[in-house]
């Protein structure tokens, strides 16, 4: 939702009587959630997991994953891996060269490599010092340098509507606080873009 007064009409949203932010362009489905509603209309779902809540090691990360009808996640995509964001595109370009040029695709990547720890993407960085605002820029940097596969396969077969945002933010010291399981305008405030990628692009 954008920080500015609404109501901000939605791009998806399920049917609901007395929806004050479904408008004239907003897709709506007749499902509980967009990918079962994605998937009714004919889309492959595809999940690519990066954090906890996508490993399938227990009850809570096995929900989301579940809600795809093909999900993916090893250890290699967490967040302790150096490689994560590399070994996620991979993945995702193995999905899309599978997939029959005719079927519609919805892809989901959880992008990893900005959680914490992150400290390994800094030269020089230790485990010991942490995480800091200049390891997550560098984290940034290495997803920044990657990203571009992932945009070219998914938009290799058709034109392609892109979603790119994050779940939370981080504070670093911001007030005192540390980290992103908290009340602050840095873990509320988060990035988000919505584009059209045509052709093999390589950039929004």
């Amino acid at each position: 939702t954008p920080a500015a007064p609404g109501p901000h009409p939605r791009l998806f949203a399920a049917r609901f009587a007395g929806s004050e932010t479904t408008a004239d362009g907003t897709y709506v489905y007749d499902t509980p959630d967009l990918v079962s509603g994605l998937a009714q209309a004919g889309y492959h779902t595809v999940c690519v997991g990066g954090v906890g809540f996508f490993n399938r090691q227990g009850p809570l990360g096995s929900v989301l994953p579940g809600l795809f009808q093909e999900a993916h996640w090893e250890p290699e995509f967490g967040v302790a891996s150096p490689t994560s964001f590399e070994a996620q595109v991979a993945c995702a370009e193995r999905v899309v060269r599978r997939l029959p040029a005719d079927r519609r695709l919805f892809l989901f990547v959880n992008v990893s490599a900005l959680h914490q720890p992150n400290w390994f993407h800094l030269p020089g960085a230790t485990r010991e010092a942490g995480d800091t605002r200049a390891t997550h820029a560098a984290a940034l940097e290495y997803v920044d340098r990657h990203i571009g596969r992932l945009f070219a396969a998914a938009s290799s077969r058709r034109r392609c509507f892109a979603v790119v945002c994050s779940d939370h933010g981080t504070a670093y010291g911001d007030d005192g606080y540390t980290g992103h399981r908290l009340g602050h305008p840095s873990v509320w405030t988060v990035p988000y873009a919505h584009f059209f990628l045509d052709g093999e692009a390589t950039a929004p």
